[in-house]
């Protein structure tokens, strides 16, 4: 699956922003559907799941986290970008916990929207088959298959907690600045004033370290990441 002509959801009961999102994303040859509720949205992925869902938080029937949620309970990996017209932490920080790959706070460029799908859609085609095994103490992590263990404990995580991690285990003991990362996982910049790099640093750090084992995702004070014993 590629970029162009990848099948793209659009979730929202705003015509104005089904309108113009499906004009762009159509320019750039993605395949588009439209839904103006969560109901039927969740009814039409359970028959065929798109590549990528553009999600709004607020919709009539049910809302977005509660969509998300249960997407994910389907065992669905399908990449969600989800709006919201609130900014604060805690909203952000829920849109993830529910499973959201990504989100954007309304009113939203077009170019950053695009900017942001392509990169959910580059993180969600398919690795190489030979693809190798990486490690670092007791933390295994197969690019192949997407599977993460410490020492024989799995660990489940979400599409960009995996890629942070592959960052981080491609690069051991180096020190990753935030910029770097932001860039490397999400291909583009964030927002200098959010903390959403922080928030998928604590969830990686809560699951790497859920049995107790010790701590190898260290802060470096001022400058950013390091996977290293302390």
């Amino acid at each position: 699956m590629t970029e162009n002509h990848a099948r793209v959801a659009i979730v929202d009961d705003d015509p104005a922003i089904v309108t113009a999102l499906s004009r762009a994303l159509r320019m750039e040859n993605y395949n588009i559907d439209t839904y103006s509720d969560g109901t039927s949205a969740l009814r039409a992925f359970q028959q065929a799941s798109p590549d990528a869902i553009v999600l709004d938080l607020q919709l009539p029937d049910l809302d977005g986290l509660e969509i998300c949620r249960r997407i994910r309970r389907a065992g669905d990996d399908v990449a969600v970008l989800m709006l919201t017209a609130r900014d604060a932490v805690n909203d952000r920080v829920e849109g993830l916990d529910a499973g959201a790959d990504d989100y954007l706070v309304k009113p939203f460029d077009l170019a950053e929207l695009l900017a942001r799908l392509r990169a959910l859609l580059r993180r969600q085609a398919p690795r190489d088959s030979e693809a190798g095994i990486l490690r670092f103490n007791d933390l295994t992590l197969n690019q192949s298959t997407r599977e993460v263990f410490r020492g024989d404990r799995a660990i489940t995580l979400t599409r960009i907690e995996f890629d942070l991690l592959e960052l981080f285990m491609a690069h051991p003991r180096q020190v990753l600045t935030r910029d770097q990362i932001l860039d490397l996982v999400w291909g583009y910049q964030f927002d200098s004033t959010t903390n959403s790099l922080a928030v998928y640093i604590g969830y990686l750090r809560r699951k790497l370290e859920e049995a107790g084992e010790e701590r190898i995702l260290q802060t470096v004070r001022g400058v950013g990441y390091s996977l290293r014993t302390s």
